[in-house]
């Protein structure tokens, strides 16, 4: 059996926390994680999927036959298949994309890694990368650092970085707003 774990909590949790026990369990939580990131994925990229998911209108039924579909399409099978299809049976579908992300929480603590989402005006070179995953470590307590970066040149220059629940905003648009507003307390 898993180590309790305390990082989530609430009703997404409690799902979370089963579905990563039996995992657990049975060796499968790198399946199960995979698996799971795969349909999440796939409903954050298609309006059509995220209604079903979401929408109160469908029933239970017409949401797991739907699901049957998708998630054979998708390759998804195994204990990932079985929980997503009980969170329709159960009418929790509205919740799975919670559910997700409290599991991935559970399994990134099992390993000692931490999450870290990182926005930059432009792409940067694996140096760079691997300089900020370094610096990353070494903030989190020397965890790996798993860092999706995402490209955004409206932040103008600098870095925008979420480590867990801390947030730094070392943006250059972010700096000269903070510029302006002074401006504007002085005149």
């Amino acid at each position: 059996m898993a180590q309790e774990q305390t990082i989530v909590s609430g009703m997404t949790g409690r799902y979370a926390q089963a579905l990563y026990d039996l995992a657990w369990d049975q060796k499968a939580t790198e399946k199960v994680a995979t698996d799971l990131g795969t349909f999440a994925d796939t409903v954050s990229a298609n309006p059509d999927l995220q209604r079903l998911v979401r929408s109160p209108v469908f029933s239970a039924e017409q949401q797991t036959k739907a699901l049957d579909a998708i998630l054979s399409k998708l390759g998804v099978s195994g204990l990932a298949a079985n929980f997503i299809k009980l969170t329709a049976a159960k009418r929790r579908l509205f919740a799975i994309e919670d559910m997700i992300a409290d599991f991935r929480k559970l399994n990134d603590a099992a390993k000692g890694v931490t999450r870290a989402k990182v926005t930059v005006a432009e792409a940067l070179s694996p140096r760079h990368l691997e300089a900020l995953k370094t610096a990353l470590a070494e903030i989190s307590g020397g965890k790996s650092v798993d860092v999706d970066v995402k490209v955004d040149p409206a932040i103008i220059g600098g870095l925008v970085v979420q480590l867990g629940s801390r947030m730094v905003d070392g943006s250059l648009r972010t700096k000269l707003n903070a510029i302006r507003t002074k401006m504007k307390e002085v005149g």
